[in-house]
């Protein structure tokens, strides 16, 4: 029995687009692409079923969520805002966990566009992929989350709204609050794979250390993970580079971790080496998941203002669900710090 994609195939064209006829929003379709498409149905001898009222009015009801990886703690915080958020306009949120793979993001698309589901969050992915823009210019809001537009992208090009920390203020506010606290050797821990959001991360801190007469460059430790981008490997990343840190030459006196589950591995694996924290050495994490509160000890962290930011998406994305001439826009919400044991 064809489906949607033989549809597709057979036309030359998008599921997308075969989807924005299927569910009506073909205001903008050439009459041949129609025609291309209609034809490709009789061919193949496909007939959906058509949807009961109440059926369609459910496929506009529903958003989708796009992450890495929901085993990363601050990926499961912000599924749970988005989702808090979402009922309050009374739709429901599907969840795609796609690693950062490219055909996993492609097939999460292509099932959002055959269920009739008209507008997705992606969260810290590169939006500016080829399957993004398609996606976009043939009427799939989206909203990108923790990945800003770059100087390279025009005003009058952006295809999505933008929702981000300030992503150099975090590595900024997390380095400065270690140099006010008396900390001379810093250092900055991650996972060698860089996205966007981690190189602001990682200019705020260079900042915060040049400013204060210390040196940037040098002070990047870097781990790889198993998996590309090691989004669900950060706590073992951070026991790992513990011994990257305590083999250096000359031993930090303060950390900033690439996000909080990175630093509680790393808290770990230097109380495991006998280090004592923050006697020796000072942490500070970016995220403030919950787990950072019960460390031992507690998780200095910068806190995003998650709840402000999922309300936001959610309402912009609800928004450009129901007027596509709404023009995109780019949100940057300032981080916060979050004081706890964890720093001299």
């Amino acid at each position: 029995m064809a489906n949607i994609r033989d549809v597709a195939r057979q036309a030359g064209v998008s599921i997308s687009s075969v989807s924005n006829l299927l569910n009506n929003r073909a205001g903008q379709m050439s009459k041949a692409t129609r025609e291309k498409i209609e034809q490709a149905m009789a061919t193949l001898n496909y007939s959906p079923a058509r949807a009961t009222k109440h059926d369609a009015k459910s496929a506009t009801e529903i958003i989708g969520l796009m992450v890495p990886s929901i085993i990363n703690p601050s990926f499961s915080a912000l599924v749970e805002e988005i989702n808090l958020a979402a009922r309050a306009h009374q739709h429901r949120v599907i969840l795609g966990n796609v690693n950062r793979h490219e055909d996993e993001e492609r097939a999460f698309i292509n099932d959002m566009l055959t269920l009739g589901v008209s507008g997705i969050i992606v969260a810290a992915s590169d939006i500016r992929k080829t399957h993004f823009i398609q996606a976009a210019e043939h009427g799939l809001a989206i909203v990108s989350y923790d990945n800003r537009f770059t100087e390279m992208v025009a005003t009058e090009s952006r295809l999505f709204d933008s929702v981000s920390m300030d992503n150099v203020a975090a590595g900024h506010l997390a380095a400065r609050h270690l140099i006010l606290r008396g900390c001379r050797n810093i250092v900055f821990a991650t996972e060698s794979t860089l996205t966007l959001s981690r190189s602001h991360k990682i200019t705020g801190f260079k900042a915060a250390l040049n400013q204060s007469g210390l040196p940037g460059e040098g002070h990047i430790i870097e781990g790889t993970a198993r998996h590309e981008f090691g989004d669900s490997e950060m706590y073992e990343l951070g026991l790992s580079l513990a011994k990257t840190i305590l083999s250096r030459e000359t031993r930090p006196d303060g950390v900033v971790a690439i996000n909080d589950a990175l630093a509680i591995g790393l808290i770990a694996g230097l109380r495991h080496a006998g280090v004592k924290i923050p006697a020796q050495i000072s942490i500070v994490g970016i995220d403030n998941i919950s787990l950072s509160a019960l460390a031992s000890p507690g998780l200095t962290s910068v806190r995003p203002p998650l709840e402000k930011m999922a309300e936001l998406m959610v309402n912009r994305l609800v928004d450009r669900m129901n007027n596509a001439a709404l023009p995109v826009d780019e949100f940057l919400f300032p981080p916060e710090l979050v004081i706890r044991q964890s720093v001299r």
